[in-house]
């Protein structure tokens, strides 16, 4: 008899984006490894993307319950007379504003802790309980951010006393955005406790890198042995028959898949663009953008003439994502500077492995990103600011490309270890131990 665990996420189809493919995988693989899961979710969340399709990856019987939320973003969007949908988005890339943006990012940092979806915590907490008490589970699994719902699994455990583990896809205070919210002491400390009390009352804590892990060891004072790494990972059934790129396309296309926002505007790969351009190379070198792209990167684009060789495509589902992956020359990733970027591995970097497309990593060239790419020679990371390392990077894979070679990225061997089941696994042992 399998046994049974709460999954307690904001992210779950019909969201889309990348925060929902974690937990999606989990549920999706959980029974090979003895669980059965039982979904607790957001009835109308506050999604930056909505990509229906992934409802079809839901095993059907699968027992998924959603609860209403109180979040602020209606209020947000009749004050400034945006759509919901465009106040969401302003809740979620830092964008400069006027009064009322101002005031409704101070509003944001300084009432609403830890975060916008903490209007959540209530009603899952008591469909939690409702859901225990009709039939038991014996495990909670929270997954943030929203670290919001971390509260919901604290509050389950202490009226249950159930074994409870809490997954950082991000870290709390010390993620990416965390220095640009005006928040005052006051907020920062209270914030704090919060995290405090989830990173001491969890039976275990699991995040994505070791870096990231080693943060939370500092940050948590808790034993080696209480706080783990699952990998984000790759689906193999989202790779099944997909086309790949080769040498005899028109056209060298370096494709970036995800949000750039203004704070990973990677401005070195511009230069380096405009000198090739300039240098009369590159002739069939092209760049798309798939995603969310800031204003602020368009405009670099412009400044440096590169408009008539970049493309920009609005979000598109996770299955075009990963035929975009495919059929592409090569990938471009870029981490943005922030305290911990050494263990920031986005989850579409092990997408891009399983594409077997050669990545172009812009970031820290010491991390944990860049020692995937190593371990698994599938690319390089070059330092933000290197646009001459670029250049020449970006001419050995064209001119490659150009002889007709065949560009390597990782094989699939290469990355097994990374697979959705095989870190769903990984988990699943991690549960056992708290039980």
């Amino acid at each position: 008899m399998k046994r049974r665990v709460l999954v307690v996420a904001y992210y779950f189809p019909p969201s889309g984006g990348p925060g929902v493919q974690r937990v999606l995988k989990f549920v999706k693989y959980l029974r090979e490894f003895g669980y059965e899961p039982i979904v607790l979710t957001v009835e109308e969340g506050a999604y930056p993307q909505h990509d229906e399709a992934l409802a079809s990856e839901i095993p059907s019987d699968i027992a998924v319950h959603r609860t209403r939320s109180i979040d602020p973003f209606g209020l947000y969007a009749r004050l400034t007379g945006r759509s919901r949908k465009e106040a969401v988005m302003v809740g979620s890339v830092k964008r400069e504003g006027g009064l009322v943006e101002k005031f409704a990012s101070w509003i944001r940092a300084n009432i609403f802790l830890p975060d916008a979806r903490v209007g959540w915590v209530p009603f899952a907490v008591r469909e939690g309980l409702r859901l225990h008490h009709a039939q038991p589970f014996d495990a909670i699994l929270t997954s943030g951010p929203p670290h919001s719902v971390h509260l919901i699994g604290r509050g389950l455990k202490r009226k249950t006393g159930v074994s409870w583990v809490a997954d950082f896809r991000d870290l709390w205070s010390d993620t990416n955005y965390s220095d640009a919210l005006p928040a005052s002491t006051y907020a920062k400390r209270r914030d704090e406790r919060f995290e405090q009390s989830v990173l001491g009352e969890a039976n275990h804590l699991v995040t994505v890198s070791p870096f990231w892990r080693s943060v939370l060891l500092e940050k948590s004072g808790r034993k080696e042995d209480a706080i783990s790494v699952v990998h984000n990972g790759f689906d193999e059934a989202d790779f099944a028959d997909r086309p790949s790129k080769d040498s005899t396309a028109s056209v060298f296309k370096l494709a970036h898949v995800g949000s750039l926002y203004a704070s990973r505007n990677p401005l070195a790969l511009w230069e380096a663009l405009r000198q090739i351009r300039e240098e009369g190379r590159g002739e069939h070198l092209r760049v798309r953008l798939i995603g969310m792209v800031d204003e602020s990167v368009r405009a670099s684009i412009v400044e440096n003439g590169l408009e008539s060789i970049v493309e920009v495509v609005p979000y598109v589902s996770h299955s075009e994502a990963i035929d975009a992956m495919c059929g592409a020359a090569a990938l471009l990733l870029v981490v943005e500077p922030f305290r911990n970027d050494s263990g920031m591995i986005t989850g579409k970097l092990y997408e891009y492995l399983a594409a077997g497309r050669p990545v172009v990593g812009i970031g820290p060239p010491v991390g944990d990103a860049a020692d995937l790419l190593v371990s698994t020679t599938a690319g390089k990371m070059i330092g933000r600011d290197d646009a001459e390392g670029i250049r020449l990077h970006l001419l050995t894979l064209y001119q490659a490309w150009a002889r007709g070679e065949k560009l390597r990225g990782a094989t699939i061997n290469e990355v097994q270890d990374y697979s959705r089941r095989e870190q769903t696994g990984v988990l699943a042992s991690i549960i056992d131990s708290t039980l």
